[in-house]
């Protein structure tokens, strides 16, 4: 005989939610899967009524179902948002190109504006490129590290207040795992934080911090999303690969194992004594940056040198000595000079001035807010 929905009690259950080894029916898995992000988004303070939110959209399953649920949930609950589609296009033929054009079809099923940058159009280089000058071993540090700019770039030229990431559960404890493993303090202190600051001036959020991802399958292939599933062509070398492995062993054993690793990451604290990076601003770009000049700019600087060492340094003072150390190979002359960012802060706030003035209202002059919308009492709480 069939078994009934643990919920409702009269629908057939069709699945055993990893989460809580419930058997319920595909509507109660929506209500449940749905209610669960609201209740985060509500319980976190993530949004403001009128923040312009950018959707971070590579076409795959998380972001995918990001998007839809933002948007079924901003109706629903009359968040008051005004929702973006914002994409990087990293320049891998054959992987990004394709799931670009899922990002593309999503727009127009969710009828969201686009907003798409590439390595190219910033840095001068596709990860491509990248690849064949620095080999396959640590071409995910390029990539992420660009990535992470790239977005807050895109965010700026759109004037965000915010950026929402499918970040989920698995990926959360990935890092927490990782970060341990490294001996990572400053990471492993901030990593479980829901909210980031970004670049200092666009906060960015994971609101599937608690969703698992086998759920956003289920909930992709149950609601018939259109999502890009194959794997990056440059990923299976990637360290998170191994920390995702033993993951997954951990949950077979333990479905809770990965609730269990946020949580303690969660309850962690870094001892008083212990000496934290002191976060400044780039003296080359303006980003955000614990050193004189960040990761990305080190980075281009060790792609045009022909010492793509350098990117991978463990340290600042490590990347110095082999740039004293190692002589140029030669000047390859790709990398374009990024847009510095307080010239994009400053476009944005213009963009900014003028939506409020074209609005009929005047930026706020709160000494909390200072104009800039950031949590201040100027801006009605959303979170009804």
């Amino acid at each position: 005989m069939p078994r009934k929905c643990e919920i409702c009690h009269d629908a057939r259950a069709i699945l055993r939610r990893p989460k809580t080894g419930q058997r319920i029916c595909n509507e109660c898995f929506y209500y449940v899967f749905e209610t669960e992000i609201h209740n985060t988004i509500v319980e976190s303070k993530l949004f403001r009524r009128g923040d312009r939110v950018g959707i971070g959209a590579s076409g795959g399953k998380d972001s995918t179902v990001l998007a839809y649920v933002m948007k079924t949930l901003n109706e629903r609950h009359d968040y008051g948002l005004e929702l973006y589609l914002l994409s990087v296009d990293e320049g891998i033929s054959g992987y990004r190109d394709d799931s670009l054009e899922t990002v593309k079809r999503n727009k127009e099923q969710y009828g969201l504006p686009l907003l798409i940058v590439s390595y190219e159009q910033l840095y001068g280089w596709s990860m491509d490129a990248i690849v064949e000058t620095v080999g396959r071993k640590n071409n995910c540090t390029f990539c992420g590290v660009f990535r992470r700019q790239a977005l807050d770039r895109g965010a700026l030229m759109l004037d965000l207040d915010h950026i929402v990431t499918g970040h989920n559960a698995d990926d959360v404890a990935e890092t927490i795992l990782m970060n341990l493993f490294r001996g990572d303090i400053p990471r492993l202190s901030r990593c479980t934080e829901i909210t980031t600051a970004g670049d200092g001036y666009i906060a960015r959020s994971k609101p599937f911090k608690y969703a698992y991802e086998k759920e956003i399958v289920m909930y992709a292939y149950l609601r018939r999303l259109d999502y890009f599933s194959t794997e990056c062509t440059y990923s299976p070398n990637a360290y998170r690969g191994y920390a995702r492995e033993f993951l997954k062993d951990l949950e077979f054993v333990r479905p809770s194992a990965i609730l269990d690793i946020i949580h303690s990451g969660e309850a962690m604290r870094v001892a008083s004594d212990v000496q934290l990076p002191t976060l400044t601003q780039c003296e080359k770009c303006g980003y955000i940056s614990s050193n004189a000049l960040c990761k990305a700019c080190v980075l281009l600087e060790g792609l045009e040198r022909g010492l793509p060492k350098l990117g991978i340094a463990k340290s600042a003072r490590h990347a110095q000595e082999i740039l004293a150390s190692e002589p140029t190979v030669h000047n390859v002359g790709k990398a374009v000079e990024p847009v510095h960012f307080e010239r994009l802060r400053e476009k944005a706030q213009a963009m900014r001035d003028r939506r409020l003035k074209h609005a009929g209202a005047s930026p706020c002059s709160s000494a909390a807010c200072g104009g800039e919308r950031k949590a201040c009492a100027c801006i009605p709480d959303s979170t009804a």
